[in-house]
């Protein structure tokens, strides 16, 4: 799991580089695809902490993804995409953790969901991508074996 933290962080930080370096790139936030999958593979283990880790793990990954293609963009529409990227990340990641088998687990997932929550109900979702987004994550750190 070190690996995959390590991945989603850097990421972040590439995104979050990119706007303080002014960077515009013109691409549809939505046509954007994640650079690599990192998707659990379903079977019985599903339950387990390692596979609700990965799961959340992605999520996050294909979500900072898609946000920093929002992040590039100015206007309603960038604010707009940020709110519901943060908004879909939140549901996904409540999802995948109303599966893990460990009930502190359930309690870190449920964090990061209030805190992509709060993200996709401010009025500057491009200030959580650069604050709390970057750090959301680190709260199931460790839960994951």
């Amino acid at each position: 799991m070190p690996m995959l933290r390590r991945v989603a962080a850097s990421v972040t930080l590439l995104a979050t580089a990119a706007l303080a370096a002014g960077c515009e790139i013109e691409l549809n936030p939505e046509s954007i695809p994640a650079p690599f999958s990192v998707a659990p593979v379903p079977s019985a283990s599903a339950t387990q902490p390692k596979y609700v880790c990965t799961a959340v793990y992605k999520i996050l990954t294909d979500g900072a993804v898609k946000a920093a293609g929002w992040a590039t963009h100015k206007g309603d529409d960038a604010k707009a995409g940020l709110q519901k990227t943060f908004s879909d990340m939140a549901a996904q990641v409540t999802a995948a953790g109303a599966q893990s088998s460990d009930p502190a687990q359930r309690a870190a997932v449920d964090e990061v969901a209030a805190a992509l929550t709060r993200g996709s109900q401010s009025e500057d979702p491009k200030a959580f991508l650069n604050g709390d987004f970057v750090t959301v994550g680190q709260k199931i750190d460790n839960t994951c074996p």
